[in-house]
């Protein structure tokens, strides 16, 4: 997997700086060269370990799954605000909002451009998730439809905007490297339900992990805004034990200091909190059962791996000090 995810990122290089004026490609590159954790393609290459992971193909899928991701990054941060991403600034922070629209677009066309030279079921993968993360955004931009209860919601909001592209990621390498159609389906479930228990780990996280551990201010979500699954779910509860928190976070002054730490510190006992952790565990099972019918090789053991990953990372009650 080194040698392979070496060889994919050597190739995510060359095309996000490959536009022709070089005040383009830079902004186009930008968080490209920042880093990350590079899962997508990693999930690419693991499938297509259940088939002939040599192909001509697979690494390009790889480079797909990736620009795809990229480029949602670019959307993202230009309608969450955001002033960094990967520890540098964000192209919208730095070259503006404008600018930050058409870089990803630009990354979206790129991605689109080398599907087209994988083939007919390549094309129809990248148009489609692509549709199902512009779907999941424009949904958490609505916000739930009259009505519409908003913990079905946020599922339907996360399906589009984590779980289409990971379910992609592991399908997407499947069939370039030809696996059998039922192999392709059992992965493709596989990334779904990883997706989704990966985003309700994010949601608990933000509640609960220091800066130091994340990367990120504990809370950042919650000042924002942002209605994870713990507080949905506590929202629309009524367990006594959550009266306060309910009351918190109805009061309209979560972003006070004073009232922001005290929400965290209810969270980590809280019923909802532990609801939407069993949630993900769910999840995490759903996405191993996926796999029983595939073959006990090494990328099914990485897979196994990595959802036992997600689960430790988000051990509930949290182990780490509140804010």
């Amino acid at each position: 997997m080194r040698d392979a995810l070496a060889a994919a990122e050597k190739w995510l290089q060359d095309c996000v700086h490959s536009a022709p004026d070089p005040r383009v490609a830079a902004l186009t590159g930008h968080l490209a060269a920042a880093g990350g954790k590079r899962l997508r393609p990693l999930l690419v290459l693991l499938g297509a370990e259940f088939g002939e992971p040599w192909r001509d193909g697979v690494t390009q899928a790889a480079v797909i799954a990736e620009l795809v991701h990229i480029s949602s990054l670019y959307h993202d941060d230009i309608i969450d605000g955001a002033a960094t991403r990967h520890g540098v600034d964000s192209v919208n922070a730095r070259w503006g909002e404008r600018a930050a629209v058409l870089g990803g677009d630009w990354l979206l066309a790129r991605a689109a451009q080398l599907a087209a030279g994988l083939g007919a079921e390549a094309i129809h993968l990248n148009a489609q998730t692509a549709g199902r993360l512009v779907s999941g955004q424009l949904r958490e931009l609505t916000g739930p439809a009259p009505g519409e209860d908003p913990v079905a919601h946020y599922f339907q909001v996360i399906a589009g905007k984590t779980a289409a592209l990971l379910s992609m990621s592991l399908g997407m390498g499947a069939l370039q490297a030809g696996a059998s159609a039922a192999q392709a389906a059992a992965l493709t479930e596989y990334g779904e339900q990883l997706g989704v228990a990966f985003q309700i780990a994010d949601d608990l996280l933000d509640l609960s992990a220091p800066a130091e551990l994340t990367g990120k201010e504990q809370g950042k979500d919650l000042l924002a805004g942002v209605s994870s699954l713990p507080v949905l779910i506590a929202l629309a509860g009524d367990d006594p034990a959550d009266d306060e928190l309910r009351a918190l976070l109805t009061g309209g002054h979560v972003t006070a200091p004073a009232v922001h730490r005290r929400v965290l510190e209810l969270f980590r006992c809280s019923p909802a909190a532990a609801e939407a952790a069993a949630l993900m565990r769910q999840r995490l099972e759903q996405a191993r059962a996926s796999l029983e019918g595939l073959p006990p090789i090494p990328a099914r053991r990485a897979l196994v791996a990595l959802g036992d990953f997600v689960a430790r990372r988000t051990a509930w009650p949290p182990l780490w000090p509140t804010a």
